[in-house]
């Protein structure tokens, strides 16, 4: 089995794929006469297609077994997909560039508390994969006509390691 090693989720090394959801270092304001911060605009979300529309729905995904397994990964081609999560537990976030119209070599993120991530429209991704614990997301994508899910299955899967956590 083929063995790929997590990596902190940093805004440049996923720019590539999409976008980091998180305060630290996003551009803020001040609204609520002050008594509250705005993170502005930390997503592009992205809808296409036949009577398309911007969802928001909860997930709750139970954790996956160690060491995970990555077998398959999907794409959306009509819109963007979010996570964000309502706890502050730790999520595997698995991409793939494109290779004509194929996953290539996938990276895998480790996230911190307070990270969520917004796939490109198109892009190759896992599952939602949470660790350790039961948790709760908020998800923005796509509504409406058409297909909007590609699924590639790897013909021999990839186990992930993972860094020692807290």
């Amino acid at each position: 089995m083929r063995t790929l090693t997590a990596k902190p989720l940093t805004r440049e090394a996923f720019a590539s794929f999409g976008d980091v959801i998180e305060a630290e270092g996003a551009e803020s304001f001040l609204i609520n006469n002050g008594n509250c911060r705005r993170f502005h605009d930390l997503a592009k979300v992205e809808a296409t297609g036949d009577n398309a529309r911007v969802l928001i729905s909860l997930l709750r995904a139970k954790p996956y077994a160690e060491p995970v397994a990555l077998t398959m990964v999907e794409r959306h081609p009509l819109g963007s997909q979010a996570f964000i999560p309502l706890s502050p537990a730790p999520f595997l976030v698995v991409v793939c560039p494109d290779d004509n119209g194929v996953p290539g070599a996938p990276h895998v993120f480790l996230t911190r508390p307070g990270q969520g991530v917004n796939y490109a429209r198109g892009t190759w991704h896992g599952v939602l994969t949470p660790l350790g614990a039961e948790q709760d997301f908020a998800v923005v994508d796509r509504g409406g006509d058409g297909n909007n899910l590609e699924e590639f299955f790897f013909p021999s899967p990839y186990q992930i390691a993972l860094p020692e956590r807290p």
